[in-house]
């Protein structure tokens, strides 16, 4: 063997000793800057620098922001990190005013909950008060307002039941320009038809129908006045054809006027 290769142990102990120092150091730094970091994370997590900064709500008309963030149980004392996103929106979403929730963190503080409410068709009339009526049929009796509704038709003589919830349906089976014109909807049954409703339209006309057979006839309803003289007002009816009475000024000067039904609009 060639002696000018060999290496005398004395001489490899050295650099032995430097590279097991170099990997003890380096141990040590990795084991340091993890045992600080970790110092820093429980630090941030237990101080204020971790709380909820902001709590920012969109979608809601009906539920007053104050109330949805009661609800969630969030504050500035909440710890970002332990914010349920979850559990927040199942909570929300049993209201019967929410239809759907998502809640997002924004990091590093902030929560936001994006609201969907269910429409709301209609308003019931109830002791000089009017409470919100949703898609789905329910009435928000927590919800009541004392100054007249202008954005939606008014409900009266109805009570929660079968009536109510095919009222509703009804009305959320009509176009926009339809519900928008109708101002108030009075459930006045007869012995004949238990579903009978008598309407009241923001342009002067009234409208007699069944509920049997409402939403598909007043579907129609912009056809219906087209062919009337909108300065002669009077009751339409529709409970089995289309028919117009003018408001009698004597009992001499009432006629009734079949109306031609066209079903190709809609």
């Amino acid at each position: 063997m060639d002696k000018g290769k060999i290496v005398a142990l004395e001489d490899r102990i050295p650099k032995l000793k430097e590279q097991r120092r170099r990997k003890a150091n380096k141990r040590l730094i990795i084991l340091l800057f993890l045992f600080f970091t970790m110092i820093a994370v429980v630090a941030y997590v237990q101080s204020p620098l971790s709380h909820v900064k902001k709590i920012t709500i969109i979608g809601n008309e009906l539920l007053p922001t104050d109330e949805i963030i009661e609800i969630t149980k969030l504050s500035k004392t909440t710890n970002i990190w332990s914010v349920k996103k979850d559990t927040i929106s199942l909570t929300l979403e049993k209201m019967n005013v929410i239809k759907q929730a998502k809640v997002t963190i924004k990091w590093p503080n902030t929560v936001l909950i994006e609201i969907e409410e269910r429409n709301k068709i209609a308003y019931l009339a109830s002791d000089d008060s009017y409470y919100p009526v949703m898609e789905n049929g329910k009435v928000l009796k927590d919800r009541k307002f004392t100054e007249l509704p202008v954005n939606a038709p008014i409900l009266f003589k109805f009570k929660d039941g079968a009536v109510l919830k095919e009222m509703v349906a009804s009305l959320d089976e009509l176009p926009n320009e339809v519900l928008n014109a109708i101002s108030e909807i009075h459930y006045t049954p007869k012995k004949t038809d238990r579903y009978h409703i008598s309407l009241y339209m923001n342009d002067g006309f009234e409208v007699s129908a069944t509920l049997r057979s409402f939403s598909e006839k007043m579907e129609h309803y912009p056809s219906i006045i087209s062919q009337l003289d909108p300065t002669i007002k009077g009751v339409i009816d529709l409970e089995v054809g289309s028919y117009f009475k003018a408001f009698e000024l004597e009992a001499d000067e009432s006629e009734e006027l079949e109306i031609e039904d066209d079903k190709g609009e809609g």
